[in-house]
């Protein structure tokens, strides 16, 4: 199969909602090289960008609009000047705390801003022949588990009462990787629930107009670039913080939670070969290691890091979280040729190696 880094260069114009964020800045060079003109429109929401200007992580060769998704003016604005050949849509509120807290805003600018998206495409006869759609692995929830005979079975969201009980995970079961043509999606958060209802939105609408599409399920994405002062993501970001400062880093429930954490190089080389490959499935494929790690692995590797105190265990939840989740990346290295390339500790040390020469950072 042909790879991103032989696939021929594609030109034309890429347009990339949400393209001034961690991972917008994060491809932009490479999308640069590959397309003769890249859009990016962003609405610089100050709880990532405090100061409202342009990124400095932004390829100076990526013209930035600065406006909202969700307003169908924004696309009239932006179709009359362009005409997108390729779509990467990243524009979306995150986090799973927020997203209870917030649940109107998180459901505006995740469906209502993919669908203002779609319905500007289409009323400016401008259909592109490719829609890449970050999406995440919260549409899974927990997930499927595995019985004591192997069977599968899905277990739903963990209650307030198993909780307070301090029963972590489902008695006699184990948990299996998260894969998109097995695993059956069922949110457990407001913020998976609008993730899911973009990937169905895009597909319905794309599948009606014969247009391609990529939905690329993301695991827990960290490293250099990421917001240090959004509270609501980056646990890694937010953990090195801790360790900088001499701190214990506190884990929540056993500090056995099990994530697939990626770094933000891996993620950016399988959105933009999404945006490039020769060919595409149209059906989600999974972004991740390809495996998992403890909570509590992860922070002890930062501790080390910083000389700071082991972790601890607080026995302490949060309401939305799942307990473990991890992907099959097969689809995605088929499909795409692609394939992580960094282990955890080479991440968390460029990371925190990226963290320390940060002007003004301070530890928490």
């Amino acid at each position: 199969m042909t790879s991103p880094e032989t696939s021929p260069r594609p030109g034309g114009t890429v347009l990339v909602t949400g393209g001034a964020g961690f991972i917008g800045c994060a491809i932009s060079a490479s999308l640069a090289e590959a397309f003769d003109h890249v859009v990016v429109l962003d609405s610089l929401h100050p709880q990532i960008h405090a100061t409202g200007q342009r990124p400095a992580e932004l390829d100076a060769r990526a013209e930035l609009i600065v406006a909202d998704v969700a307003e169908a003016a924004t696309w009239d604005n932006v179709l009359d000047q362009h005409s997108p050949d390729v779509v990467i849509h990243l524009a979306a509120e995150t986090g799973t705390g927020q997203s209870l807290e917030e649940s109107t805003r998180h459901t505006h600018v995740n469906v209502v801003g993919t669908s203002q998206l779609l319905d500007g495409l289409n009323r400016h006869g401008k259909l592109p022949r490719r829609i890449v759609l970050a999406s995440s692995r919260a549409v899974y929830g927990e997930g499927a588990w595995a019985d004591a005979d192997g069977r599968l079975f899905y277990p739903g969201q963990r209650t307030s009462t198993t909780l307070d009980q301090a029963q972590w995970d489902f008695p006699g079961a184990t948990p299996v990787a998260m894969k998109a043509s097995e695993t059956f999606p069922a949110p457990v958060s407001v913020y998976g629930a609008t993730k899911l209802a973009q990937e169905h939105v895009l597909q319905a609408w794309a599948k009606s107009y014969g247009v391609e599409t990529v939905i690329l399920r993301l695991q827990n994405v960290y490293g250099p670039g990421q917001s240090l002062i959004n509270p609501y993501t980056g646990i890694m970001s937010l953990f090195c913080r801790m360790a900088m400062g001499g701190k214990s880093i506190p884990l929540y429930e056993d500090g056995e939670v099990r994530r697939d954490f990626i770094l933000i190089d891996d993620v950016a080389s399988a959105i933009v070969a999404g945006a490039v490959s020769p060919t595409v499935q149209g059906e989600p494929m999974d972004i991740g290691s390809g495996e998992f790690q403890t909570i509590g692995t992860a922070a002890a590797l930062i501790a080390a890091h910083y000389r700071a105190p082991e972790p601890h265990v607080t026995g302490q939840y949060r309401q939305g979280d799942v307990r473990h989740a991890w992907a099959d990346i097969t689809a995605a290295e088929k499909v795409l040729g692609w394939t992580p390339k960094y282990n955890l500790a080479q991440g968390i040390d460029r990371l925190a190696y990226w963290i320390d020469v940060q002007p003004d950072v301070q530890p928490v």
